[in-house]
């Protein structure tokens, strides 16, 4: 996380400026100690039988995967390269769960091969897993309670247009096909979504889920997903994990004493747990004013930050080499060749050609959804661990980039 001391910027104690002048820019910084303090957080929002899975598609560095295994966490995984990813990590296969969308039965079988926790969100794969395993394979039925408890429509699953998850409307065919094929059902699992904004929301979407379970006798846990609301400005609001913790904990022991028994309570936070940990700097190439605007014009762009041009997601600005600056308007933009602009009438100390803009709630979905395009390299990635810089990812080179081209020889 970026902070300011004694006149400097340091992430996880460590000068940004050093960093840069160590490194060069552009440049992922992640900051362990904020991430174990929100993984903290959560662990101690809830009870003991609470277990909480990483959600690696936010960042899937092997380093960070090896963190939160270190840390006690497991691994949430929405692809088979992901499950091997872990496993390559150090992941035991029984702590890591798959949650794939629209992929084929043959990918679900190479992770069954791997003995992970599967999880399957629509009917069709489902009928065809319990036709070839029956009850020898457990599984996690990940269903859809049409509530949204998320801001954005592109990151909130639950709603009823939702490619996610089967409906609870479509309960009786569930049952049918768990029943025909013998499928022995060991986990419930629901998502709503991102940016999760009231907690009551949620609570109802609970609801709805320990309903559900009256369906499934053989459950061991109930996967609630996770979708929690960091703050992105100053001042932002977050969701109250405390509160969430109280009600949700309440609710669950309730629901566990009338289900006869006690089942672990899941979470798969992502963003929640490495958001703030990950900070993105940039070098500013060039000042240019306009009739109307002063844009300031870095060595990056959508290619390597997708999140405000997919998204509109705000990433808070600062101008880490002159915090004692004028503060002035500016429209912060890439170099990339399409309008990618990262936050339009910002207000910064005055921006040189030269300084180093920090992104900020730069750890979640920054170099997992980064590309080469134009051509570009991506960037490198920096973990602060235990107050010391480490590189774990290096910067991409033409070599990178052509690796796995083909080159015809006629053509030469």
């Amino acid at each position: 996380m970026l902070q300011f001391n004694n006149g400097t910027y340091h992430i996880g104690g460590v000068s940004v400026k050093d960093l840069c002048d160590k490194y060069d820019s552009p440049l992922y910084v992640y900051d362990t100690d904020t991430m174990e303090a929100q993984y903290n957080k959560l662990k101690n929002a809830f009870g003991d039988n609470t277990k909480i899975k990483f959600a690696c598609k936010a960042l899937n560095n092997i380093n960070v995967l090896k963190f939160f295994k270190n840390i006690g966490s497991g691994l949430d995984t929405v692809s088979i390269q992901e499950v091997w990813t872990g496993i390559k990590a150090g992941f035991n296969p029984k702590d890591i769960i798959y949650t794939p969308n629209c992929v084929s039965m043959e990918e679900i079988d190479l992770a069954v091969k791997e003995g992970v926790q599967i999880n399957i969100d629509n009917l069709s794969i489902l009928e065809q897993f319990g036709h070839k395993y029956g009850s020898s394979v457990p599984v996690c039925i990940r269903i859809n309670p049409h509530v949204m408890a998320g801001g954005n429509i592109n990151i909130s699953v639950g709603h009823i247009d939702s490619k996610f998850g089967i409906s609870i409307y479509q309960m009786r065919h569930l049952e049918r096909v768990i029943k025909s094929e013998k499928i022995r059902v060991n986990g419930l699992h629901m998502h709503t979504g991102s940016d999760i904004l009231d907690v009551d929301v949620f609570l109802r979407a609970a609801d709805i889920l320990f309903e559900v379970t009256e369906h499934f006798p053989d459950l061991e846990f109930i996967d609630f997903g996770s979708g929690f609301k960091v703050p992105y400005k100053p001042d932002d609001y977050s969701t109250d994990i405390q509160e969430l913790g109280t009600k949700l904990s309440a609710k669950f022991a309730e629901f566990c004493k009338s289900y006869g028994r006690e089942l672990e309570l899941w979470f798969e936070p992502g963003k929640f747990l490495v958001s703030q940990g990950g900070t993105f700097l940039a070098k500013v190439n060039v000042i240019k004013q306009t009739t109307a605007t002063v844009f300031v014009g870095l060595d990056s762009g959508m290619n390597h930050l997708m999140r405000p041009m997919l998204y509109n997601a705000y990433h808070h600005l600062t101008n880490v080499s002159n915090p004692n600056g004028t503060q002035r308007i500016y429209t912060v933009v890439g170099y990339i060749c399409e309008t990618d602009t990262f936050g339009w009438d910002r207000k910064l100390a005055e921006v040189r050609e030269g300084d180093i803009i920090a992104f900020q709630n730069a750890g979640a979905y920054g170099f997992t959804m980064a590309s080469n395009y134009n051509s570009r390299f991506r960037p490198a990635e920096v973990m602060i661990y235990k107050g010391k810089d480490y590189l774990i990812r290096k910067r991409e080179n033409l070599e990178d980039l052509l690796r796995n081209q083909v080159e015809i020889a006629e053509l030469a």
